[in-house]
């Protein structure tokens, strides 16, 4: 049995720019961290690349006025509403920019005390003091009046203020309603995009049914390409970020391949079967701020097949508390790895009983990388997992 469990390690890489040969780059990359650190390549090795430096390579990029002209390709009338939009500088700021390049009157809807990722938007306690509460309709007039001084705890920006100037500059005329039901957006356009990213499918249902004219999520612009620039087929506008400020980097369009190619060539190399995947935001919640990390549609966008699925784990601690509850020190972990051992016989139930809530392998996985190599300055795009599926049966 080893000592040592999962160990993970950023991986550094030369600085990537657009149309790189991201697998060699990659791959070459691990080769040497091999060397300085002295690992051996393993079976069910983990290999991960942020989704920004997949972007960068595939060169998958647009500016706002693309998105302008989608936008007036495909709501005609001018007059939009816009539901549900995260309040995010870095994540929609430019696409609203192009919206609004591209309309002459949006409506935007925002969903309240927060966004769908846990932004703040007004102060709650205010709520009950006016008589309001989370069925309340809201309008502009009474936001200002009420709730303008909020201002969020970590930009120390009111996003309200900020989008309406925002708009403003593009000389588009904008109005703001505050509502938790969809529906309330009709009563201003019939014609609506849909912003919200996690609750996009329930809310484009809910307006089709409801009498709406056209609707569209942020999935549904620039997923083809328009006189040549950047998109992505699946997702449209949702996984895009900030590159300037007139151009956006789209998630990665060609993961699929790439994972593949690198899974071939490690192999290739070193003989052994190592998983591959692209990650963006991590699955996890701040505990301060309240926010979810998770403004990506998903958190991996492309993987290889040996991290499809939920993992197969057992609670140590229930079996030590509960089954094993009169064993000490060896005994005890002698009987816990003949459990182990034996788990593949009643793993669902086991896994029910014990109170194990399964989650994806690449939303667990994704969240430990992006955590790993954050978003500053650590230089590791790449971060490489050793000992992941390993449990304490392991030799």
């Amino acid at each position: 049995m080893r000592s040592i469990g999962t160990v993970v390690r950023g991986i550094r890489t030369p600085i990537i720019k657009a149309n790189d040969d991201l697998a060699n780059i990659v791959v070459d990359s691990l080769l040497q961290a091999k060397e300085e650190e002295k690992f051996e390549f393993r079976d069910k090795d983990i290999v991960a690349i942020t989704e920004a430096v997949v972007a960068i390579a595939e060169n998958n990029y647009a500016t706002v006025d693309d998105i302008a002209q989608d936008i007036k390709a495909k709501f005609p009338s001018g007059n939009i509403g816009l539901l549900n939009p995260i309040l995010s500088r870095n994540r929609f700021s430019l696409l609203l920019k192009g919206m609004a390049r591209g309309a002459k009157h949006i409506t935007i809807q925002l969903s309240f005390p927060s966004d769908e990722v846990g932004n703040g938007i007004l102060n709650e306690d205010y709520l009950e003091q006016n008589n309001l509460d989370l069925s309340s309709i809201i309008s502009e007039k009474q936001y200002d009046e009420i709730f303008s001084d909020y201002i969020h705890p970590f930009t120390g920006i009111n996003m309200v203020e900020f989008y309406r100037e925002l708009v403003k500059k593009e000389g588009c005329e904008v109005t703001f309603v505050f509502s938790n039901n969809p529906k309330t957006i009709l009563e201003y356009s019939k014609d609506v995009l849909v912003a919200s990213i996690h609750t996009r499918e329930k809310n484009k249902k809910l307006l089709r049914n409801s009498g709406a004219n056209i609707v569209l999520g942020l999935d549904d612009i620039l997923n083809k390409s328009i006189n040549g620039c950047g998109y992505n087929s699946k997702y449209g506008l949702l996984g895009t970020n900030k590159a300037t400020e007139e151009k956006i980097k789209f998630f990665p369009e060609h993961g699929d391949i790439l994972v593949q190619k690198i899974q071939e060539k490690l192999n290739s190399i070193t003989g052994k079967n190592i998983e591959v995947m692209v990650y963006g935001d991590g699955c996890f919640k701040d505990s301060v701020g309240g926010i979810w990390e998770l403004a990506d549609p998903v958190v991996s966008p492309a993987y290889t097949s040996g991290l499809e699925g939920t993992p197969n784990e057992l609670k140590l601690k229930y079996l030590s508390d509960n089954k094993f509850s009169d064993l000490k020190d060896d005994e005890l972990k002698q009987a816990i790895i003949e459990e182990i051992k034996g788990k593949a016989k009643d793993l669902k139930g086991t896994m029910q009983t014990q109170g194990t809530t399964p989650r994806k392998l690449t939303d667990l996985i994704g969240s430990l990388c992006d955590l790993t190599s954050g978003s500053g300055d650590k230089g590791t795009p790449v971060v490489f997992i050793q000992g992941y599926f390993d449990n304490l049966a392991s030799e």
